[in-house]
């Protein structure tokens, strides 16, 4: 017999107790999945994971259901409250993968750049946000389409489409994935039992085949082409 694969554990982060409550009976009915607690993202969050042993977070990002942007509350500004971000930050920290719920695209790359790997509006449905939890929680990075460049933006993208010189050997495949999930040179070397220098090889492939000028814009552009499983 096949092994029975066990349920995804989820640790539900959000300020407001009516879309914990909200989010928990959305994924309720989704096979696969268990929640294991619903927490503000105000607390320890590092603790809570001691408490729960999650395998990924879906932490919502916004604020008042009836609102779709911090910038229509008034005299909010157009910056996110910084303790979400900060307390997203914090759980970066961990590894543990994150799911990423938005308001609007207006903070997308924030969100990106504090660690989530998985980015979807709050409007998402049960599917969508239960295949992002999986997606991640396999290391992929998974994004609403219209919060890709938003989120990983790249200078003069509209004027300089990405172009692939050369097609990127299986190898630089598998580097390139685990670039994406923002991993450094020394753990991507202990995953593929390469050296690191190796790793160096095949990353400066990857940035002239792409034509990137960074990690980040070799990751936008090879979202672009497809050669990143969303």
């Amino acid at each position: 017999m096949p092994p029975i694969m066990a349920d995804l554990r989820v640790l539900i982060v959000a300020d407001d107790p009516l879309v914990r409550a909200g989010l928990a009976t959305l994924l309720a009915n989704q096979s696969g999945l268990t929640i294991v607690g619903r927490v503000a993202a105000e607390v320890d969050l590092p603790a809570e994971l001691d408490v729960y042993h999650p395998d990924v977070v879906v932490f919502d990002l916004g604020w008042d259901p009836n609102l779709t942007s911090a910038a229509s509350r008034p005299g909010s500004g157009s910056a996110m409250p910084r303790t979400s971000l900060e307390s997203l930050a914090e759980l970066r920290e961990t590894g543990l993968p994150i799911v990423a719920l938005l308001p609007d695209e207006a903070h997308a790359s924030e969100a990106w750049t504090a660690g989530a790997r998985g980015l979807l509006l709050r409007q998402t449905d049960a599917e969508k946000l239960e295949a992002a939890l999986l997606a991640v929680s396999q290391g992929l990075v998974t994004l609403d389409p219209s919060l890709t460049a938003v989120a990983l933006p790249t200078p003069d993208f509209a004027e300089h489409p990405p172009q692939l010189a050369e097609a990127l050997t299986p190898r630089e495949l598998e580097v390139l994935q685990l670039l994406a999930e923002g991993l450094p040179n020394k753990t991507i070397a202990r995953r593929l039992d390469i050296s690191d220098h190796t790793v160096k090889f095949h990353v400066n492939a990857i940035l002239s085949k792409l034509g990137a000028q960074s990690r980040t814009d070799a990751v936008v552009r090879a979202t672009r082409l497809g050669l990143i499983l969303l």
